[in-house]
């Protein structure tokens, strides 16, 4: 890709910046304040969406939507990543489990911000998809797992935090044990057409609460073995 596209691209990764803040003032009252945390709208500035999405798509990289990637799946809203990643709460020192690395655009948004990110992917074309771009780009604090992310990375849990990509219509029993007391895991519930994200918190005795953020629609889970 030439300059002069690299500099279009730059200016439109800031517009999309802009207006993930304007999508953050109109959301004040389900998101309990009228910004997000200064570190992800960072790490939203900096990572290059277009080296995440199939080179026919590079051109609608920063529109305000998610775009297909392959295998009948998207990459999430702009906003969408950007909210998730700030309702986490992210300290440096996590480490934190996302399930659906898609090709890796919010693996990277992770990587920027926290020590550990361990990646579940269910598409091994996906998974790969996501490897290739991710080591392109140098990120060296990403692992990867293609299998169910129903199940989580048990191996390697529990988690500090936990992200979600894809709909379950309950919250998965096996990512509530792997995330930590004290941990907190983002994750779109529901039926089809009556989603909502979710936080949910884990106390430091063990106890789960949950509240809904807003109305979301994802793809359901898969959740066979």
């Amino acid at each position: 890709m030439n300059e002069p596209e690299e500099l279009d691209l730059s200016q439109l990764r800031r517009f999309m910046v802009d207006l993930i803040a304007a999508y953050a003032q109109l959301s004040v009252e389900q998101i309990k304040k009228d910004c997000l945390d200064q570190r992800v709208m960072e790490a939203m500035a900096r990572v290059p969406r277009h080296h995440f999405v199939p080179v026919e798509m590079r051109g609608f990289a920063y529109a305000d939507g998610p775009l297909p990637i392959g295998c009948g799946k998207t990459i999430s809203q702009p906003f969408m990543v950007a909210l998730m990643t700030d309702l986490l709460a992210l300290e440096e020192s996590d480490r934190v489990l996302e399930i659906g690395t898609g090709l890796g655009y919010h693996a990277a948004i992770l990587a920027e911000l926290v020590d550990q990110v361990y990646s579940v992917e269910i598409i091994e074309e996906l998974s790969e998809g996501a490897r290739r771009r991710l080591g392109k780009a140098g990120y060296s604090n990403i692992q990867f797992r293609n299998g169910n992310g129903y199940y989580g990375w048990p191996d390697h849990g529990p988690f500090d935090k936990i992200v979600v990509a894809s709909a379950s219509e309950l919250m998965p029993p096996p990512l509530l044990e792997q995330l930590k007391p004290g941990g907190r895991m983002v994750i779109p519930c529901g039926l089809a057409q009556q989603q909502f994200l979710l936080l949910v918190e884990k106390s430091l005795a063990g106890r789960i609460t949950t509240r809904e953020i807003m109305p979301v629609i994802f793809a359901p889970m898969i959740i066979s073995h």
